[in-house]
């Protein structure tokens, strides 16, 4: 099915005006629900709650624009993870191809990606825009007030790390680790579940729950915890390894020739003393 277009607005870049369309790059895939009684106030204090009418909320919305004015290129690298919100494709409008791949191609070429404002739906967005996939995308961003700090939170400073367990953990990692990022690897089993209770009460039948789950067992011990998930995975590396030997040797005559001499030589010698 061909991408729908949810607006357009226009990328200004110095002097340059870019007429792009806006596609939405993903789409959450939980279940959602109907909240039943959704709350009409804002709370201000503990069970302290002021009012607005819809009017008095329209008045406070930000003016209705449809220009993304660039204020700064920036490293990529120098934007945190943690200020990304939601992200949305972006196309040329009609006219606009030739200033849009210009954009792209320049963006691509810096290493460098946009920092803009941009109005949606009344509310006013920080914006990132960045090359990706030959074209652009733009992630709508949380403001600075909007994170909250991370200094706030106990990181376990003050651990003390046994000698061989930073050199164990590294083991561990680098067994772990994957050339490149596969998210098809993974899937949602949670919403699996919900669905198929959905399809069954739809049906009128009872819901049956899952069996529960085994839990791991819990290894106090945080050297002897990397040491048994090091040997869990080398116990299976071994068995790999001597099946991919046993199937070397059948496909090799000479190594099997150089084993029978091996088996042969013992008893050769043992022969000569007598």
């Amino acid at each position: 099915m061909p991408a729908h277009s949810i607006g357009s607005a226009n990328i200004s870049f110095g002097l340059v005006s870019i007429p792009i369309k806006m596609f939405t790059a993903a789409s959450a895939g939980g279940v959602s629900f109907n909240q039943l009684h959704p709350k009409c106030g804002y709370e201000f204090a503990k069970d302290q709650y002021v009012q607005f009418t819809d009017d008095e909320l329209k008045a406070l919305e930000g003016e209705a624009s449809r220009m993304i004015d660039i204020a700064e290129f920036v490293p990529l690298e120098q934007v945190d993870p943690i200020y990304f919100e939601k992200t949305y494709y972006l196309g040329p409008d009609k006219g606009g191809e030739k200033a849009y791949r210009l954009l792209a191609d320049t963006m691509k070429g810096s290493s460098r990606v946009a920092l803009a404002k941009y109005v949606m739906r009344g509310k006013e967005n920080l914006v990132l825009i960045r090359a990706s996939g030959n074209g652009l995308m733009l992630h709508t961003m949380f403001f600075a007030d909007e994170i909250r700090d991370f200094s706030e939170v106990d990181k376990g400073e003050n651990a003390k790390l046994k000698p061989g367990e930073m050199e164990l953990a590294q083991r561990l990692v680098n067994e772990l680790a994957s050339d490149k990022f596969a998210p098809e690897k993974y899937a949602d089993e949670y919403r699996t579940r919900v669905l198929e209770a959905v399809e069954q009460k739809v049906e009128g039948k009872q819901v049956t729950s899952l069996a529960p789950q085994a839990q791991r067992a819990q290894v106090i011990d945080l050297m002897d915890a990397l040491k048994q998930s090091l040997g869990k995975r080398g116990t299976s590396d071994a068995k790999a390894a001597d099946g991919a030997a046993e199937k070397s040797m059948e496909k090799k005559p000479a190594a099997r020739a150089r084993a029978k001499a091996a088996e042969a030589a013992p008893k050769k010698a043992s022969g000569g003393k007598r």
